[in-house]
């Protein structure tokens, strides 16, 4: 949709303006009108020269966590929001979250509630961010909302760090150990088999394979190369379709060694998100809507909304989730016991921190496991390589 620049006054007279994204003039008027705003001018925005794919669009969220803790202290410190604002605007460094600031911050100046006009900006803000923000502007307590977001937020962050140290890892020495083979089919084994081709040597069947394998690659790299590149599209289209990703989610759980950490890892959002939401005082029924798309698995997130079904019917929370018969037994007791004692969102947080500590438990032993893998596929790949080069050299020399 386009975007429209606007002017006009706000209900104290003041002269304000900023930018809307919408469909039509009209509706931007009839969304200020709504604001309390009295309209002056709309047009649409001059559009400046960009290339599409490098324009960063998006908030990290070490960004987004730090945003959060100042300005909930400069609230805490009774500064007003919109000059709390202007002050995180001017000290932002990511162009875009500065504009997304700035955009606020007007939007707040003319009528907004902040809640709105965060709304606005899906990319920067989600609907957990925009619900807490929500409730604590109707509880008047908007500087512990933020505490709370940024306190979810960093440990996010952290959740991811050990995602990344547990992928990561194994992934770069796989792609080494491919990058590096093919490279010896194309340019250092076609070589080798010029030097046995020219002394007339007789190869064993393990060298004949990885020559006709190295006259393949040396033939055909780019197509190699082209066929790789389409078969990584082909894959990221197939998990956008609902088939596809209901297909890869379901054999990412069932993955020896990686998927019980990423079930961890499910368990560790679900429960943190549904503790942050509920002690915020977000009604139940949003709040387990919210926390289905956080779960990162899209088998989770289903039955979290078929628990959510059954919540809206009348059961308890505990006996919905106990329906689905995915969730662990200690996780359905400890929430059975904060619905019965009033503490769920306690029982929620120290669930959250035990799947923490599990998923800190389970890189380390997954990182202990896959080492001396990992280094015996490296050995297996490119020492049989260059055995296989050797093995005529040895025959020759025994020749000798």
């Amino acid at each position: 949709m386009p975007t429209y620049v606007w002017k006009g006054k706000n209900r104290y007279g003041d002269a304000v303006g900023g930018e809307r994204v919408a469909a039509s003039k009209e509706e931007v008027g009839r969304a200020l009108q709504k604001d309390q705003i009295t309209v002056l001018s709309v047009a649409p925005a001059r559009g400046g020269f960009a290339i599409p794919f490098l324009k960063r669009e998006k908030v990290k969220l070490k960004d987004l966590a730090v945003y959060s803790r100042q300005l909930s202290v400069l609230i805490d410190a009774e500064l007003p929001l919109i000059q709390s604002l202007g002050i995180l605007e001017e000290q932002q460094k990511n162009a875009y979250f500065k504009k997304v600031i700035k955009t606020v911050k007007d939007d707040v100046e003319a009528g907004s509630t902040l809640n709105q006009a965060k709304r606005k900006h899906p990319k920067a803000f989600d609907d957990l961010y925009c619900n807490l923000i929500a409730s604590g502007e109707q509880s008047g307590s908007l500087d512990v909302m933020l505490r709370r977001l940024s306190e979810f937020i960093e440990k996010t962050v952290r959740l991811r760090a050990k995602i990344k140290q547990a992928l990561i890892y194994p992934v770069a020495i796989v792609l080494f150990a491919i990058v590096v083979s093919i490279f010896l089919l194309w340019k250092v084994i076609p070589v080798f088999a010029t030097i046995f081709r020219d002394l007339g040597a007789e190869l064993p069947a393990l060298t004949a394979f990885i020559v006709g394998l190295s006259g393949f690659v040396e033939k055909y790299i780019v197509l190699i190369a082209i066929g790789l590149v389409v078969l990584l599209f082909l894959f990221r289209y197939y998990r956008s379709t609902k088939p596809g990703h209901w297909t890869t989610d379901r054999l990412i759980l069932k993955m020896p060694l990686f998927g019980k950490l990423l079930y961890k890892v499910a368990m560790t959002r679900v429960t943190r998100t549904l503790a942050t939401l509920i002690s915020g005082g977000v009604p139940m029924l949003e709040a387990l809507k919210i926390t289905s798309t956080t779960a990162g698995n899209v088998i989770i997130e289903e039955e979290i909304v078929e628990a959510r079904k059954l919540v809206s019917e009348g059961k308890t929370m505990s006996e919905s989730f106990k329906q689905s018969g995915r969730f662990p037994t200690m996780m359905l007791q400890m929430i059975n016991v904060g619905e019965a004692t009033g503490t769920l969102d306690e029982m929620l947080s120290k669930l959250a921190e035990f799947y923490d500590e599990e998923v800190d438990v389970s890189v380390s032993a997954l990182l202990s496991i896959l080492e001396p893998i990992l280094l015996i596929f490296v050995g297996v790949i490119v020492g049989g390589l260059v055995i296989s080069m050797y093995l005529p050299i040895f025959d020759l020399m025994s020749k000798f």
